[in-house]
């Protein structure tokens, strides 16, 4: 069987009946040609339907137009949301993304920038599976511009943009005093990513301060439906909420709680973290804290673009909202 090779601009020259030197002007636009040869070659290159080597011909122009993106959970709605908000700004530009996801290993995420960097992006957007994580350093070294998101990073060539977490869970924990509850259990994910932390944190304080008022445990485990499940099983006992520390998770619980025919929220209320989509579609739909993920990405993606063409560099925290839905008793 014969492959058909693809197109390039010896063909573009032959159909045109110009010289290649012609054909290059034509297609970099760097140089005149006559409207009459210019014509000519772009009608040859879209019959035979020439797509340029846009790695190629970027490197010899110093750029690719690629925008590298590290996410930890490609199965995230969450992430997804991110991404599709970047990608979204980043189109207008003429950059293109690409994707690579850690699934949630640490060990990968340094292996995935060496293989972002060997396609020579000109810029880095990542999610980062630990706060202030050491291959960030790296990235600072690789002289790549980067936004960070989810964190707040204090380097003065890195912007970050985040989700204002820890005023987000005290609006929440506070709606759930407010509601007469008085006993908690908090199901993390991992501690030690911004978001986790500032989650962890403001849920602590709160119950610092009520501690003459309130019961509760945590558990920690990673940001899944399956660990919502594990965590549940591992409780001492089903008290008034259960808080977990995103959607994810929330949905595990849901799903484990009917499963031991808990009546929610009549017996324990369930709150998440993110809102993503599928949280007004669970039964009962879940009461939440809302971030806008999506905007998280086109922020992300803005302060990536004024780095490459101004070499401005910004820290972002954006605000959060709290949902109130069927999943918690009022």
């Amino acid at each position: 069987m014969k492959v058909q090779k693809h197109p390039g601009i010896k063909d573009i020259a032959r159909i045109a009946g110009v010289s290649i030197a012609t054909v290059s002007r034509v297609l970099n636009g760097n140089s005149y040609v006559s409207p009459e040869l210019s014509e000519r070659v772009l009608k040859a290159a879209g019959k035979l339907g020439y797509q340029p080597n846009r790695i190629a011909r970027g490197l010899r122009k110093g750029k690719t137009n690629t925008i590298g993106f590290l996410i930890p959970d490609i199965e995230n709605p969450f992430f997804s949301a991110i991404v599709k908000g970047a990608e979204n700004f980043l189109r207008k530009y003429g950059y293109t993304i690409l994707l690579c996801s850690s699934a949630g290993k640490a060990e990968r995420e340094d292996e995935l920038l060496n293989v972002l960097y060997s396609h020579k992006v000109d810029g880095l957007m990542t999610v980062p599976l630990e706060s202030q994580n050491p291959y960030l350093e790296r990235i600072e070294k690789l002289g790549v511009p980067v936004v960070v998101i989810d964190d707040i990073i204090n380097q003065k060539n890195i912007s970050s943009v985040a989700s204002d977490n820890y005023s987000g869970m005290k609006k929440l924990m506070q709606y759930l005093l407010d509601t007469n509850h008085r006993s908690f259990a908090f199901l993390s994910g991992d501690p030690h990513t911004y978001s986790g932390k500032e989650r962890l944190q403001a849920f602590r304080d709160v119950m610092v301060q009520e501690k003459e008022k309130v019961e509760y445990e945590i558990l920690l485990g990673t940001y899944t439906f399956s660990s919502g499940i594990e965590m549940l099983r591992k409780l001492r006992k089903i008290p008034d909420a259960i808080v977990c520390g995103n959607d994810m998770i929330a949905f595990g619980v849901l799903t484990e709680l009917q499963k031991l025919h808990y009546k929610i929220p009549n017996d324990v209320s369930v709150t998440g973290f993110d809102d993503v989509l599928f949280s007004k579609m669970t039964n009962p739909p879940l009461t939440t804290v809302r971030q806008d993920y999506y905007m998280m990405g086109r922020v992300a993606a803005q302060l990536l673009i004024e780095d490459l063409n101004y070499k401005k560099r910004n820290s972002i925290l954006l605000k959060t909202e709290l949902v109130i839905r069927g999943s918690s008793r009022g």
